[in-house]
């Protein structure tokens, strides 16, 4: 099927009950709704067209040790290396090694990996001792997504509610067992049961003003799990890309690390390979080591260090296997004016990735009963600090696939004596649309400005009480106090023009703030520097701070000591 048939998907009448609701349709939600019992009635919800998720922009690839140079004691030593001491061993064995079956599932399904004669080509990245990186040219990401999107539209048991908006959790007021979700969709908000909710909404990196993420990417599983009262972890891990276009006008496009790993050398405006000032490893350091080597670079050499860059020479890489490898990143420079055959990229860091989330265990529970969480929305502890290069589409594989395990308790909903259809309503005041525009373009600059790559306690602090009084105004807000107040069971529709998008917009400035804070709070807690958590005045990585960050409603602790 051609990716662009994928958007064509008609609205429907949704039931209001399924087995199991996956909310979010990258690679973690795909594959978790490919792997659910067939058995199972799947209710799979995109707030968008199929395909627009993290996963498809992915470029680099997806790691496996399978190689007969590799083994999977390597790839385990190097996640555990990159993670800064935060990692647990045990869920980065269990990745390792069940790496080779998913991707073995991948291949069955008809994703075309590059090969080299026979076999699955390889490529190196940053912090890898070996060449164990699987690629589809430099998307990767798209391959894999079209093929399972393909997979789902075949499947019987999965229903995709395209273009709609999971508002909130339901839990049952007595069990608190989470029994479905309030969903926005034509223009009305909903109440759909189920036996079990997965989280796979990927990450929230449009609370920064610089990402690399697409614009679905505001964080809603992290913040409506939260409100609900689930247990999250390390929130303040945050892994800056070092190299994204930065061109005035053109969007902060990833360059994927493979380039450096195929020998692209990063140079600053007079071609000195500065890295090597920060590392030994050079361009080929961990993602936080360099984004912190540009930073520092640019605030050494740049008039304006946060509009600054420095620059990506591909020249080094001959230029067949520039072709071959990177024809994505060559068509998209293209349209920026840059021909990388004759001329550097400019590149600058982004926030690209949150190593936190939801806090699982291997088998993707959270701390709410009949509530999951897969890919970037979960922590699942294989990550740590600092996540390891192309780890991440293989998390969203082999959490996924567990819940090919997954056992759901049917008919333990809250009963309520029926279903109560609101009046249709009006209740978007212009002054309402005027303040969500303003507090979406202000609260990604203040996020990148206090929590970015480099933080500190007073500017975080600022902008924790700037944040709070934001709250408190779209708390006010004539919409905020209408569905804020909803109860379970009480349905809407809004007589307002393309209501469901107007709605969504409300939704994703609502978790964009909770998300912002949630970040801001978890950094000013944690006093010290570790993987993607950089503190100007706390700089040091401090043994006693070998632990998580828990977080739960508004209570901030530490987990015990980790033994890694």
């Amino acid at each position: 099927m051609n990716p662009k048939n994928f958007d064509s998907l008609p609205e429907i009448n949704i039931p209001t009950q399924f087995d199991v609701l996956v909310v979010g349709a990258g690679a973690a939600g795909l594959y978790a709704a490919l792997c659910l019992p067939e058995s199972y009635q799947v209710g799979l919800i995109t707030k968008d067209n199929l395909p627009l998720s993290a996963s498809d922009w992915a470029q680099g690839g997806i790691a496996a040790a399978i190689a007969p140079s590799d083994s999977p004691i390597l790839h385990v030593e190097d996640t555990m290396l990159a993670g800064a001491g935060l990692c647990d061993l045990e869920a980065v064995k269990f990745l390792v090694e069940e790496a080779p079956d998913c991707i073995a599932s991948l291949v069955d399904m008809g994703v075309a990996f590059d090969r080299k004669g026979s076999q699955l080509a390889m490529t190196l990245e940053a912090a890898h001792s070996r060449p164990r990186v699987l690629h589809a040219a430099d998307t990767t990401g798209r391959a894999i997504i079209v093929t399972l999107t393909e997979q789902v539209l075949k499947r019987k048991n999965i229903q995709v509610i395209s273009q709609a908006f999971a508002l909130s959790l339901w839990l049952n007021p007595e069990s608190k067992r989470c029994q479905g979700v309030s969903l926005v969709y034509q223009g009305q908000v909903s109440w759909v049961r189920a036996g079990a909710v997965v989280l796979a909404t990927g990450g929230g990196g449009q609370v920064f003003a610089q990402t690399t993420n697409p614009s679905v990417s505001t964080g809603d599983g992290v913040a409506i799990a939260w409100r609900s009262g689930a247990i999250l972890r390390d929130l303040e891990f945050v892994q800056f890309h070092p190299t994204a276009l930065t061109k005035p006008g053109a969007p902060r496009f990833l360059i994927s690390e493979a380039v450096r790993g195929e020998g692209a050398h990063l140079v600053d405006s007079v071609g000195r390979r500065f890295a090597f000032d920060y590392h030994p490893a050079g361009e080929l350091a961990p993602r936080d080591v360099v984004s912190r080597a540009i930073f520092s670079h640019l605030q050494k050499i740049a008039a304006d260090p946060s509009t600054g860059h420095v620059f990506l020479d591909l020249r080094p890489i001959p230029e067949e296997k520039i072709r071959h490898r990177f024809p994505n990143i060559i068509q998209v420079c293209q349209r920026w004016g840059i021909d990388v055959f004759r001329e550097p990229i400019p590149v600058a860091p982004a926030a690209h990735y949150w190593m936190g989330g939801v806090a699982t265990d291997l088998m993707n529970h959270t701390s709410i009963p009949g509530l999951y969480a897969v890919g970037e929305t979960a922590s699942t502890g294989v990550h740590g600090a600092n996540r390891l290069a192309s780890n991440s589409l293989l998390e969203c594989l082999v959490f996924g696939a567990q819940l090919a395990k997954l056992e759901i308790i049917k008919n333990d909903y809250s009963k309520i004596n029926e279903e109560l259809i609101l009046p249709s309503v009006n209740i978007l005041d212009p002054s309402d649309i005027e303040k969500i525009a303003t507090l979406r373009q202000e609260l990604p600059r203040l996020v990148w400005q206090s929590a970015g790559i480099c933080r500190s306690q007073e500017v975080l602090e600022d902008a924790i009480a700037q944040i709070e009084v934001w709250q408190q105004e779209f708390a006010a807000l004539s919409l905020s106090q209408y569905l804020l107040n909803l109860t379970p069971g009480q349905t809407v529709s809004f007589n307002l023009p393309d209501a469901t998008s107007s709605v969504r917009t409300w939704g994703e400035t609502y978790n964009l703030l909770d998300v912002a804070y949630l970040i801001l709070k978890s950094a000013a807690f944690r006093t010290e520097s570790r993987g993607g958590h950089y503190r100007t005045d706390f700089s040091e990585v401090l043994p006693s701070w070998q632990v998580h960050t828990l977080v739960q409603k508004n209570r901030l602790w530490k987990s015990s000591l980790l033994k890694n």
